[in-house]
């Protein structure tokens, strides 16, 4: 058995806590008290639901009720919301582009800098990797 998510063992728990909590006298007051506050909850969210609707003078559901969702769906059309995201859509592509430039120009600029891919002198060999003697100082030969 699985009642809102809910098993068996749980739900035995839960009324055995219940029975604890309020005894076998006032449990029954209880939980009628808690269905009446469940059916208030509701009735106020359909009411609010309902003065929305008819003041704005659209049909609004509950889960409506979201600001974004409120906006997209009942103040702005489709050609309203077009025109709002055009400039931010625009504004990402040339953004996008941009980075895309600057990304390429940089890798070249990294691979013309790069010592292991050029060669030591126009008809020379590449230098592969540096010496292992080299590798074991932690400074710069240059600055020093």
């Amino acid at each position: 058995m699985d009642f809102f998510g809910i098993n068996g063992w749980e739900m035995l728990v839960l009324v055995l806590l219940a029975m604890f909590i309020f005894g076998p006298d006032r449990l029954p007051k209880a939980i009628a008290d808690g269905v009446k506050m469940i059916r208030n909850l509701r009735d106020m969210a359909r009411n609010a639901t309902s003065d929305l609707s008819r003041e704005l003078g659209t049909e609004i559901a509950l889960e409506d009720l979201h600001p974004k969702t409120l906006l997209r769906k009942h103040l702005l059309s489709e050609d309203d919301e077009r025109e709002l995201r055009k400039p931010f859509e625009d504004l990402y592509r040339d953004v996008r582009s941009d980075v895309r430039g600057v990304h390429g120009e940089l890798s070249k600029v990294a691979q013309d800098v790069d010592v292991r891919q050029k060669p030591v002198n126009s008809g020379g060999p590449a230098i592969a990797s540096p010496s292992p003697s080299a590798a074991a100082h932690s400074y710069d030969d240059d600055a020093t």
